[in-house]
C-alpha cells in the first residue's frame, strides 16, 4: 500500500477513498474523516488510518523510524466513537457523532499545536 508522500495528499486521497490507499476500504471512515479535515489543527497533521482507527502524525513520510505516536486517535465504527491516548492507552471518552468525537481528539492534544492552530 502505498503511504502518501507529504499532508495534503494524505488528506485528499483519504477523503476521495483513492483505491489501494490508507482507509479506502474502510465504511466507517468517511464522517470521522471529513469531521477531521473541517478542522485546521488536524488538518495540518498526517491523517493516519491503521487497524480500524484513524490516528494524526505530527510529520509525514518518510519515515526513518517509526512515526511519533503520541497524539489522540478514535477507533472507527458506528457511534458511538471511543477517542483514546496513546501508550498508556487510555479511553478520554465517547461521542455520538464525529464532530464530537473530533472536539475531544482536539481538546486532548498538547498545547503547543492547539496554540499554532489559534495563531
Amino acid at each position: 500500500m502505498p503511504e502518501a508522500p507529504d499532508v495534503e495528499t494524505a488528506w485528499t486521497w483519504l477523503l476521495e477513498r483513492r483505491p489501494m490507499t490508507r482507509g479506502s476500504f474502510d465504511d466507517t471512515l468517511p464522517p470521522i474523516a471529513a469531521a477531521a479535515y473541517a478542522e485546521p489543527v488536524l488538518r495540518r497533521l498526517f491523517p493516519f488510518h491503521t487497524h480500524g482507527t484513524l490516528k494524526f502524525i505530527r510529520d509525514a513520510p518518510p519515515w526513518h523510524e517509526p512515526p511519533v505516536d503520541d497524539l489522540p486517535f478514535i477507533v472507527l465504527g458506528d457511534p458511538p466513537y471511543s477517542v483514546y491516548t496513546p501508550a498508556p492507552t487510555t479511553r478520554l471518552g465517547e461521542a455520538a457523532t464525529a464532530e464530537d468525537a473530533i472536539g475531544l481528539v482536539v481538546a486532548h492534544l498538547p498545547p503547543g499545536l492547539r496554540k499554532d492552530a489559534a495563531g
